[in-house]
């Protein structure tokens, strides 16, 4: 059981890396340059040939590189969103997000749940007062089978300073060696739970860490296609009449494809 929850949160922290590592940088076709940049869809041959100025297009803008990372930083699959890369890489960041923090929950409500009941059974099979004791005190009752005899072993290693007062309600006493070694099992699996959600939250800092580092390389990706979409871009002016009888100037703008 141990090692497939260590092989759970291997895979986890790590699918989103490797599915960024295929999906990033994956260059646009000629049909969504066209579309990101003009809104416009293939030409029509059959068609007049229409360009930004006649559809009010606005110009696609850089994304900063920066920005992205943190947004992937704050909340992964963001900065893909910001770049245009949530479909291919955003979204497996964002639904990891979710298993981890759901693997997180179902670790403290197990490691709860396993605690309780591993106190419940000490006060009935040992006569422990569990009100207002610490995490020591439960190791140290499932190590001896009475207090005295823990109280004995701290006299012999000179520890006087841990021997627990029976009268101050510190005192307990085992039915059996059998229900001792059930409940150290039991309070030993709850610190189980607890030591996994380490490894969670170590996951979930992961994922958004590798969630940054791709949506900076998302955007790095969707400004070289800008970039080589726009080279070839074409302005014009020119005025519009004859000379002393000019009524305007015509401003143009044209992309090959």
């Amino acid at each position: 059981m141990m090692y497939f929850r260590w092989i759970i949160l291997f895979l986890l922290s790590s699918a989103s890396f490797a599915l960024a590592q295929d999906t990033a940088g994956v260059p646009l076709t000629p049909t969504e340059i066209r579309t990101e940049l003009f809104g416009l869809h293939s030409p029509d041959p059959s068609q007049p040939r229409v360009f930004p100025q006649d559809t009010g297009a606005v110009l696609a803008e850089k994304k900063s590189v920066g920005l992205a990372a943190i947004y992937s930083l704050l909340l992964p699959g963001m900065g893909e969103t910001y770049t245009g890369a949530f479909t291919s890489s955003g979204k497996y960041f964002l639904l990891a997000e979710g298993i981890l923090w759901v693997t997180f929950a179902a670790f403290e409500i197990s490691g709860n749940s396993l605690q309780t009941d591993a106190r419940t059974y000490s006060a009935v099979n040992a006569g422990v007062l569990v009100a207002g004791k610490n995490d020591q005190f439960f190791v140290d009752i499932g190590n001896y089978l009475t207090v005295d005899d823990y109280n004995q072993q701290k006299l012999r290693d000179r520890q006087p300073q841990k021997l627990y007062d029976p009268a101050a309600g510190y005192g307990w006493q085992w039915v059996s060696d059998e229900a001792r070694q059930t409940f150290k099992d039991q309070r030993i699996a709850s610190d189980q739970m607890y030591n996994d959600q380490k490894f969670v939250v170590a996951a979930i800092l992961l994922n958004h860490i590798v969630s940054a580092i791709n949506a900076g390389r998302s955007a790095v990706a969707y400004n070289s296609v800008l970039s080589q979409a726009l080279k070839d871009v074409e302005f014009g002016a020119r005025v519009m009449g004859s000379a002393g009888n000019s009524h305007g100037v015509m401003l143009t703008i044209q992309k090959g494809f």
